[in-house]
């Protein structure tokens, strides 16, 4: 059974998968419903994916859109630890903070958060550390560059074998500063420094990163790459978002970070259980 270890002894069971559900504390990320500037409406919007099947709620308080600048230290706190503090009042539901920074990954941490979502894969030098003093579960995800310059050009020989064996080496990193194996998810990044082709490439050979022995988790909700395949704007591909979902579901992948969390756990529901033959 696949499993992430959290903190204070907890366990979160990934079979048959589990829902991320996207809550932006910010004012440019790149689908628009999924902003939620102010704390109370941050924890509404948890709730409500927590309702809808959502099992992890992740926090973001810097847009890693294409093209988007960095965020302070200072403004990214003042963004994530209101939401994070409203959302553990009223709910025990694992919450994963998305930062590149140890610092506010720490504060977020205090603050009552599980899991790290470092989009960087360990860009600070801190991070490990940090996640490995608190317990914490740490997702390591690969991205060519920075947000600001990641689509300008990138280039591969072979995608899924070189993000393969950079979140090898990253996971082998994290673990030698202390971060329990069982800890980590890893995360192929598709949409940030990669092209269609990469980005196809990735989920047709997930199985080769599910075979590092380590849970997988995939971004692809509403992303331009679904954009390009279907012709169609943000708002308009939830469709193609769950029909990624579920083949990357047939490679592998078993943590699902999305903005529409009722749907795609209805999705992935049914798919799992055509696959297996049973209802999980």
């Amino acid at each position: 059974m696949a499993r992430l270890i959290l903190p204070r002894g907890r366990i979160l069971e990934l079979e048959p998968f589990v829902v991320m559900a996207v809550v932006n504390a910010t004012p440019d990320s790149f689908y628009a419903p999924s902003r939620r500037r102010l704390a109370e409406d941050a924890k509404d919007a948890a709730l409500g994916a927590q309702t809808a099947g959502a099992g992890i709620i992740d926090i973001g308080g810097e847009s890693t859109r294409p093209g988007s600048d960095a965020v302070g230290e200072a403004e990214e706190l003042e963004r994530v630890i209101p939401a994070i503090l409203a959302i553990r009042k009223v709910s025990s539901i694992p919450i994963s903070v998305d930062t590149r920074k140890a610092s506010v990954a720490r504060a977020a941490l205090d603050a009552g958060a599980d899991i790290v979502n470092d989009v960087s894969a360990l860009s600070d030098p801190d991070m490990a550390r940090t996640v490995a003093a608190t317990g914490a579960a740490l997702i390591l995800m690969h991205m060519k560059g920075d947000p600001k310059n990641m689509q300008d050009s990138p280039r591969y020989d072979d995608c899924p074998a070189e993000v393969g064996e950079f979140l090898a080496a990253a996971a082998r990193a994290a673990v030698a500063a202390g971060v329990q194996a069982g800890a980590i998810a890893l995360d192929p990044g598709i949409g940030f420094g990669k092209r269609l082709e990469d980005n196809l490439a990735l989920l047709s050979r997930l199985d080769s990163l599910f075979a590092l022995g380590y849970p997988l988790l995939v971004g692809l909700s509403r992303k331009s790459f679904i954009g390009a395949i279907t012709g169609r704007p943000a708002e308009g591909r939830m469709a193609g978002s769950l029909g990624a979902a579920c083949a990357a579901y047939s490679r592998g992948a078993r943590i699902f970070r999305v903005h529409d969390a009722a749907e795609t756990r209805d999705a992935l529901a049914v798919f799992a259980a055509s696959l297996s033959g049973r209802q999980a």
